[in-house]
């Protein structure tokens, strides 16, 4: 059953990465809480070690969603190495600033996010803007936001990256593109500082790298790698408005379970 649980986890994951750009991390971390704690995880860390699984997976999911859109000429790299170079300070911020907070905080502020997203996803879905393309330093500043918040919630950064790149003259399939792209390197350098920090934590589970459960991992990318590909490939070819209000509404239920428990 609980090995069943990362294997749609996966699923999941991958789809939503290959058609939003965002990662999966939002599918990812309520899945693994609700995993953890049927395995008996100590509540000190049950919170860390999802989110740190969750961007640890995302490293996995965004290489093999890049790769396809890329392909499709979706990815503008001209964005992306300037916003990169501020993503690595950022995700190592978010990390510390995740130490500093418990698993029952940190399970709060995850429902409040989840509920804010999904309210905005509902309310004013994403429209290509108007804005000609910013300068370099605009958008290190914007990673370094981005990956700070991605790393406290276990995200790959679509859901702050899309309505940013969104204001500007991009077609949604660069957008998305994009934001997919900017998902590896906070991925990356989360999952590592995660790894390094969470190191010789009390209460971690056994088969754990830091805050990152190694079996977990090992399930989920089994099918997100593969299910990326495909969501992909439907975000260049269906409308997304129905699955996108379906998600929305799922993160609605999720963020309500997680403040009321």
């Amino acid at each position: 059953m609980i090995i069943a649980s990362y294997l749609i986890a996966g699923i999941f994951a991958g789809l939503t990465a290959g058609l939003f750009g965002v990662g999966g991390g939002l599918v990812v971390v309520p899945i693994l809480v609700f995993a953890f704690e049927l395995q008996g995880f100590s509540s000190d860390v049950l919170t860390h070690m999802a989110i740190g699984t969750s961007l640890a997976t995302i490293v996995f999911t965004a290489i093999s969603s890049v790769i396809s859109h890329n392909k499709k000429g979706a990815v503008l790299w001209a964005v992306f190495k300037p916003m990169s170079a501020g993503i690595v300070i950022g995700a190592v911020l978010g990390v510390l600033t995740v130490l500093q907070l418990d698993g029952q905080m940190l399970k709060m502020l995850f429902g409040f996010f989840a509920v804010a997203v999904s309210i905005k996803m509902l309310i004013k879905p994403a429209s290509n803007g108007d804005k000609p393309l910013s300068s370099s330093p605009i958008f290190a500043l914007v990673g370094v936001g981005v990956a700070w918040v991605s790393s406290i919630f276990g995200i790959g950064g679509g859901t702050l990256t899309v309505p940013f790149l969104s204001r500007y003259k991009i077609e949604m399939k660069q957008v998305v593109g994009t934001s997919a792209a900017c998902g590896f390197p906070i991925a990356f350098v989360a999952s590592l500082s995660n790894m390094l920090l969470g190191h010789g934590v009390e209460g971690r589970p056994e088969w754990s790298a830091g805050f990152v459960y190694l079996p977990a991992l090992l399930g989920i990318c089994l099918t997100s790698v593969y299910f990326a590909k495909i969501g992909a490939h439907f975000a260049h070819r269906l409308p997304s408005k129905l699955l996108k209000q379906l998600f929305s509404i799922f993160l609605m239920l999720v963020g309500i379970r997680f403040l009321i428990t």
